[in-house]
């Protein structure tokens, strides 16, 4: 099975070059499923219905999200009607959604796992503890982890935690593709960070003046998207569908 997972989505520049990018990608690709994180799709971040039809109608079968997630309440009632939008596992059970996403085909069952840092992230419950328990109480053949986390550490050792136990650990969040792409000793394809889809001549998707306006002086300053030309980022894992073991990971970025 060819997996592709589409780093953090941002904004409406991201949502148009995803459209416009996407299809042709994973004909090339041929791609089986496609994971994309959409937190930030919405203008001003969040992820709004409209967002998130953008995504699943530019090829998106699953969407995951991150600390961002609730900041637009119009997405709660949402998860009622698309199920294959999910939120990390690891908020509290009373909040809409849930945290993983059973994609079935004839062949194959995968487990999309959504789950969020604690280390310099408002607190949440342990992703470890959640990891555990959906994995004891979901059957899949396949089990696909997005780890949206701020440190480089805390994914890694969720990585390793997890090793043979899921097909692929990646990390979202920090919307700068990493180097540390591998696979790990017992089988699971891991990467700190998938990077962004959004402006390419930008601070993570954002003019670079706001960013710097707010660091210089600390005074509150309104994130604007970057305009120009936009970046593709994400990783393509092979997995083999009878073990679940991931053969092969290579980052893309177009």
């Amino acid at each position: 099975m060819k997996l592709l997972m589409i780093g953090d989505v941002v904004g409406q520049p991201g949502c148009d070059y995803l459209r416009s990018a996407l299809p042709a990608l994973k004909r090339e690709l041929e791609v089986d499923l496609t994971i994309v994180n959409g937190e930030n799709s919405a203008v001003g971040n969040g992820i709004l219905p409209k967002s998130a039809e953008c995504l699943f109608d530019s090829g998106a079968d699953v969407i995951t999200t991150g600390n961002h997630v609730f900041k637009r309440r119009e997405i709660f009632n949402y998860f009622e009607d698309r199920p294959a939008l999910i939120r990390p596992a690891n908020f509290s059970a009373e909040c809409p959604g849930t945290g993983f996403y059973l994609f079935e085909t004839v062949r194959y069952s995968v487990c999309v796992i959504n789950l969020l840092g604690q280390s310099f992230m408002e607190p949440v419950g342990c992703p470890f503890a959640a990891a555990d328990r959906i994995l004891s109480e979901v059957r899949a053949d396949i089990y696909i982890v997005d780890f949206h986390a701020e440190a480089t550490g805390e994914k890694g050792a969720l990585g390793w935690y997890l090793d043979g136990r899921v097909s692929a650990v990646f990390g979202t969040h920090t919307h700068v593709q990493t180097a540390d792409e591998r696979i790990l000793p017992n089988g699971t394809a891991f990467i700190s960070d998938i990077g962004m889809t959004g402006p390419r001549d930008s601070i993570l998707g954002v003019r670079p003046e706001c960013v710097i306006e707010r660091m210089r002086l600390h005074v509150p300053t309104r994130f604007e998207n970057a305009k120009g030309p936009c970046v593709l980022q994400g990783v393509l894992a092979e997995i083999d569908e009878t073990t679940g073991k991931a053969r092969n990971i290579e980052r893309i970025s177009r």
